[in-house]
């Protein structure tokens, strides 16, 4: 009998980026590479452990723009482009090093990688790989959480509640409609939470959620078991908090198992290391260099001289990696056990795109970690935070505290002097959104272009709060891609706003709007009531 439980979270996130105005976009393969190095890998990894009866449990996230993007037919058939063109150069980059048995053989990796990813996006999920999560939660096996609308970052939206609870809402609605049922819990979007959110979490139906460490550690009143149980909210939500000792192995580049030298080497690319002709027709077509997913180096170490990388060293690193985290979480829990009066559960969340796209073994070490926990001991076993609600429906009752996962821990890295211009803007447009949903309680027959419009605005004001915008801002990479996305979307809320209210609505602007900006078709503007 185990003496307490793991709950491995991953949180799948990108913001929503689709362009059929242009013949392609760069900024589209952020949802293609990670299809191909963390989505699908996942997929395969998860289907081998039910073929061969090993029980596990883990929980996703699936955003809604990454929900839409993934079953969207317009980024299925660009990917299918993406995937082929990949395939397509390993060929030729099996002839090329053929008498190069180091690079040969992992050109052949490769080749193999693609087009099992090609077959099992396109064959056996029939392009929506949606599906394939949707078979995990309905076996058990897996349990979807949901997250805000547009991941956007809500301590920074507590001007206008209902503009927060349209986030969750409309989030709520459309998880239903992919997964046929509600969502049990939430990511909040940056695990960023203040006191009252739960309030609108409960109204949405939802009964537990993820918060940052101090979110726990500094409720009131303090939490008797720390993070290792949940407590409830006033509300009746459940919290449960990031284990920092689980985190850091496995999420730090410097400290945790990615930075091994063994393991492939992220930013060592053919993109950038080959000839420039040569990769040229694979490349986008301004013709600037990019990654185009084939790596050829480890790590090595803190030298620009790279070694080769082995993928055969790699497995037996990431095999022993497994072990040593759960040795770890074995000790970890032994002693909470001995210290508590009921069964310790260790919450261990991480961003979906560490695991494959950062860290290519990433999958594969997760693989590892569900077969020894199965098969190597008896002091853990694996769980989802809404199964432990179960086994433990008393928990006590306390207040966390305002926290994200972000630097320092607060809402500083979505609010700081590179992006702090945004929120004036959208304040505003939250407020204008919630008086167009109340002047037009009621609209008869005859006005569905006005349903249209007000629907649109809906949609246009919810891109702009997506929190991508404004990290990316801060990070630096991109920036004048999320500054052009903020402005898009406020500036067509605003035409929108405007025409509305003066009855003079441009047809052909929104129709032209509504195929670029198409997320959420079933959204119903009423929500900002």
């Amino acid at each position: 009998m185990e003496k307490g439980y793991l709950s491995l979270i991953l949180h799948a996130h990108l913001p929503f980026i689709r362009h059929p105005e242009y013949s392609e976009f760069l900024e589209e393969d952020w949802l293609f590479e990670a299809i191909t190095e963390t989505y699908i890998p996942l997929i395969n990894v998860f289907d081998k452990l039910i073929d061969e009866g090993i029980d596990f449990r883990i929980t996703m996230s699936l955003t809604p723009p990454l929900i839409s993007m993934l079953t969207d037919a317009l980024l299925q058939s660009r990917y299918i482009r993406y995937i082929e063109k990949r395939i397509q150069l390993t060929e030729k980059e099996i002839e090329r090093t053929k008498h190069q048995p180091e690079f040969n053989q992992l050109a052949q990796m490769y080749y193999r990688h693609f087009t099992n990813v090609r077959y099992v996006f396109a064959e056996k999920y029939h392009k929506n790989i949606i599906h394939a999560f949707k078979k995990f939660q309905d076996m058990g096996k897996l349990e979807i959480i949901t997250c805000g609308a547009t991941h956007g970052f809500l301590p920074l939206m507590n001007n206008n509640i209902n503009a927060m609870r349209a986030q969750i809402q409309v989030a709520v609605t459309h998880y239903e409609k992919h997964f046929g049922r509600k969502p049990r819990g939430i990511w909040l979007p940056e695990c960023a939470y203040e006191p009252g959110v739960d309030q609108l979490l409960k109204e949405a139906g939802i009964r537990f959620f993820i918060t940052e460490t101090h979110g726990i550690l500094f409720a009131s009143p303090r939490p008797k078991y720390g993070i290792y149980a949940p407590i409830y909210c006033p509300s009746g939500v459940a919290a449960f908090g990031r284990d920092m000792e689980s985190s850091k192995q496995v999420w730090s580049a410097k400290e945790g198992y990615p930075g091994d030298f063994s393991y492939r080497d992220f930013y060592r690319d053919v993109g950038f290391d080959l000839d420039y002709d040569y990769v040229k027709p694979y490349l986008h077509g301004d013709g600037k260099r990019t990654n185009i997913g084939i790596k050829y180096y480890r790590i090595t170490g803190k030298t620009d001289h790279k070694e080769p990388y082995s993928h055969e060293r790699a497995l037996d690193k990431a095999a022993e990696h497994a072990g040593n985290f759960m040795f770890n979480r074995e000790k970890q829990v032994e002693y909470l056990a001995s210290i508590m009066d009921r069964k310790p559960i260790i919450v261990a969340p991480y961003d979906a795109e560490l695991f494959g796209h950062w860290w290519f073994e990433g999958p594969d070490w997760i693989n590892f970690l569900f077969r020894k926990i199965a098969f190597d001991q008896k002091t853990i076993s694996l769980i989802t935070p809404m199964e432990y609600l179960e086994i433990y429906p008393v928990n006590q009752v306390s207040t966390p505290s305002l926290s994200s996962w972000g630097y320092k821990g607060y809402s500083e890295y979505w609010l700081n002097e590179s992006n702090d211009w945004i929120y004036r803007h959208l304040q505003k447009a939250a407020e204008r959104m919630v008086e167009l949903a109340r002047t037009n309680l009621h609209l008869d027959e005859n006005s569905s272009l006005r349903n249209k419009a007000l629907n649109q605005a809906a949609r246009e004001l919810l891109l702009a709060q997506s929190s991508d915008w404004a990290f990316i801002m801060k990070a630096g990479t991109m920036v004048e891609y999320a500054v052009k996305r903020t402005k898009e979307h406020l500036s067509r809320f605003n035409k929108l706003y405007d025409d509305i209210r003066s009855n003079n609505i441009d047809v052909a602007w929104l129709a032209d709007i509504e195929g670029k900006d198409n997320i959420f078709p079933d959204i119903d503007y009423h929500v900002y009531q």
